[in-house]
């Protein structure tokens, strides 16, 4: 992030690059950095002869590199951004050579999204040289909350631990999906405000009692009937919440059980930074230790493995979602 913002503030100045090469697995950021240089680089009078949008499905190298060659018309530069460049990827090593000698008056933008560039090939080297090679690389689930905190706080809200794992849970690390379900509730939250589970269920549809982190939560403190409400919840509402998804994070969670249980040191700060979780949730983590020693946590992995194959369809003969969590909800606290 502070990558990005240093980019951001460099073009803010004018200090711009021939080239700018986005690249790799998280296309928000390469979304908000080619974004950015379109609205900003140019005036609007400039723009209509000066800016052009190609995408690499519909063009060549050799289109790109002939566009980028052109002068600017009554202004300083021309900005050429090649979004889904990615298209471009069998003959993306034949700008090496306009890449090492770019067109001084054209800022050259590429969106070349779930891929990247091979570092020991001419191209790499030659970008490395004249322009920019920003690496957008996905953040780890456990990142994502602390990313979700700080994107608010700059933009004058807050957001509780719970209601930012509730994203995560529902949305996953898709940063683009978690942006746009934040737009969402800066529509209708005044600004200053503290984000919620209540707001998340209003205004996005994910129930603050019945999820996952709760789901966990219960199973943790061996509360068998809210946690038993839960997965029937869950069965009645199967496309909103995929069996497999909720097998996964409760392997998560007891994989990080088993870590906990192999700790000397259990000081809750040695254990939030060991589990790579947020401090307010050492506490669960804590307890359900203690009502899961190491051996029923062993056995509890080796259920989640067997169960993450039915959920797949192996060997469980159509069994509805619903009665295969039941299940192995009976087998984890029994």
């Amino acid at each position: 992030m502070d990558e990005v913002k240093q980019l951001v503030a460099d073009i803010k100045k004018g200090k711009l690059k021939p080239i700018y090469f986005l690249m790799g697995e998280e296309a928000y950021y390469i979304d908000k950095i080619s974004d950015f240089i379109e609205d900003n680089v140019l005036s609007e009078e400039e723009k209509g002869f000066n800016q052009m949008v190609l995408y690499g499905r519909d063009v060549s190298i050799d289109d790109i590199v002939s566009n980028a060659k052109r002068f600017p018309m009554m202004a300083e530069r021309q900005v050429v951004i090649v979004k889904e460049a990615q298209d471009l990827s069998r003959s993306i090593e034949s700008l090496a050579s306009y890449a090492a000698n770019p067109q001084p008056t054209t800022v050259l933008v590429f969106n070349y999204k779930y891929k990247k560039l091979d570092k020991r090939k001419t191209l790499y080297k030659a970008i490395k040289k004249s322009g920019v090679i920003f690496e957008s690389k996905k953040l780890y689930e456990n990142q994502v909350a602390d990313w979700i905190r700080r994107i608010l706080a700059g933009q004058n809200y807050t957001i509780t631990p719970k209601a930012s794992q509730m994203l995560v849970e529902f949305l996953g690390t898709d940063l683009s999906k978690i942006s746009n379900e934040l737009d969402k509730l800066k529509i209708v939250l005044p600004d200053g405000v503290q984000i919620t589970p209540e707001h998340i269920e209003e205004n996005i549809g994910i129930s603050k009692d019945y999820n996952n982190f709760e789901l966990r939560k219960a199973i943790g403190e061996r509360n068998v009937l809210k946690a038993y409400q839960i997965v029937k919840y869950f069965g009645e509402n199967p496309k909103d919440n995929p069996m497999v998804v909720t097998v996964s994070l409760l392997f998560n969670f007891f994989s990080q059980l088993l870590h906990l249980h192999g700790m000397d040191d259990k000081n809750p700060r040695t254990v939030a930074a060991a589990l790579k979780v947020n401090p307010y949730f050492v506490n669960e983590y804590i307890t359900a230790a203690r009502n899961y020693p190491m051996r029923k946590v062993s056995a509890v992995i080796a259920t989640l493995r067997e169960f993450d194959v039915k959920g797949k369809g192996v060997g469980s003969n159509s069994v509805p979602e619903g009665d295969l969590l039941k299940e192995l909800l009976v087998k984890i606290m029994s």
